[in-house]
This record gives C-alpha cells, structure tokens and sequence, in this order.
C-alpha cells in the first residue's frame, strides 16, 4: 500500500519517492505554498513529513518546481536537493513534461478546441482575457479535448502550452464552457467543488534521465461522479 502523509483533514497520497524527487497527490483547498492566509500548505507539511521520516534536524530542503491552485487537487512533484529543482525548474519553464488535467465542463463541447488568449491579472486577483497589445498580458495556450458529453456537461482532457495563472479556468469560461463548480469565474455556488483535476505527470528524471509518468484519478463524488467509467479507463 503507497504511503499517505496525514495532515489535520488532509490525505496526501505518496506516489514516488527517492533521494531527489517526492511525488504526491495534492488534495483540494490545500494551498501549494504558504500565503496571505496563514492556513496550512503542502509545501510545509511535505518538510515536516521529509524531517520526521529521515530524522533530519532544522530547516529541511524541498524545492516547489510548479504550482496548483487551492481549490486544483492532483499530482505534483518536488525536488529534494538544488540540483533537481534547477533541472526540473527548467524543464517546466520549457514545458518540457508530460502535464494534463481534467476538467468538467459546463456546456457540451464536442470537438477537440485549441485556445489562445492573452490574459492579464488584475489587482484584485482576478484573470481576464485582454487585447494581445495590452501592456502586461501574457499569451496563453491550451488544448480541450472532450472525452464524454452527459447531462449538459462535458468531461475534457486539458493540455496547457503555456503556464498563466488561473489559465484553464479563464480560457474556459471565456470559450462559453465555464468550469463546473468554479465559483471565481464560472458562476459556481458555494459548497462545490471545483471540477478540475491534474491527472497526469510526465517528465524526465533529473539524474538519471529516464522518463517517469504518474496518474492520479479525481475523487468519485460531485461533477465526477456522472464519468466514472471514462475515468477509469484513462487512469
């Protein structure tokens, strides 16, 4: 049985561990790094996890090579010495890894869709799509493949080009096909759950060189639930 890391209400699965690399899977409403809020990260609790299991005094190393949003649960990597985090960092940065989402949609789509926009964060937080020549936005590229149109929603594989903020969620919503349970940008209520999900992450071993894959399916409960079978023979 993998190990799980428990933290307060929180699960975190372990699916691969060795002396440069931990991969886990991050449940959602658990911030990837520290912030305003005070409230427990995943960063901090894998420290904690690193320092107990190897007996490690003071200020324990994991480096955060990428980042998923609070609500965004799935799988994630992290690099236990400098040497792989610069590496893996790089190789990010480039897109040079095997990175793809799940994602409910609200809205039937049915037929693969590449999207490119230029989005521009706001001093409240928020991401809109902007005029390409606006100063400070960025170009954001993403493709959408559906994978089953049920119910008036739509189970699409996500594959990013490019790595912006809230990128899959404002790409989405600005298409018509707003994201199940987003209540930033999709019209969510509150109490549900996000309908987005990394399932799978792919990249090259910053040592060895060899290519590592790890899949990592979504729960079974809320805009899931209707899917099941397609996710099931995916992951």
């Amino acid at each position: 049985m993998a190990e799980v890391v428990q933290a307060g209400k929180f699960s975190i699965p372990v699916l691969y561990e060795d002396n440069h690399l931990l991969v886990v899977v991050k449940p959602p409403n658990l911030a990837s790094q520290a912030d305003s809020s005070g409230d427990e990260d995943l960063l901090g609790i894998l420290k904690g996890y690193i320092g107990k299991k190897y007996q490690k005094p003071g200020n324990v190393y994991l480096g955060l090579v990428h980042r998923l949003d609070r609500p965004v649960g799935g799988a994630m990597v992290f690099a236990r010495t400098s040497k792989a985090a610069a590496r893996l960092s790089k190789a990010f940065a480039a897109h040079a890894q095997d990175r793809r989402y799940l994602a409910v949609l609200q809205g039937e789509l049915h037929e693969e869709r590449y999207m490119e926009d230029w989005l521009l964060k706001g001093a409240d937080g928020m991401v809109r799509v902007a005029a390409p020549e606006t100063p400070g936005a960025k170009r954001a590229l993403l493709t959408s493949r559906p994978l089953a149109v049920r119910g008036g929603r739509t189970l699409t594989e996500v594959v990013l080009m490019t790595g912006r903020s809230h990128q899959i969620r404002v790409q989405h919503a600005h298409a018509g096909f707003p994201l199940w349970g987003d209540a930033r940008y999709g019209g969510g209520r509150p109490g549900e759950q996000i309908a987005l999900w990394a399932y799978r992450l792919g990249f090259e071993h910053p040592t060895r060189h060899d290519m590592l894959a790890f899949t990592a399916p979504p729960p079974s409960s809320g805009a899931w639930r209707d899917f099941q079978d397609v996710i099931k023979e995916l992951v």
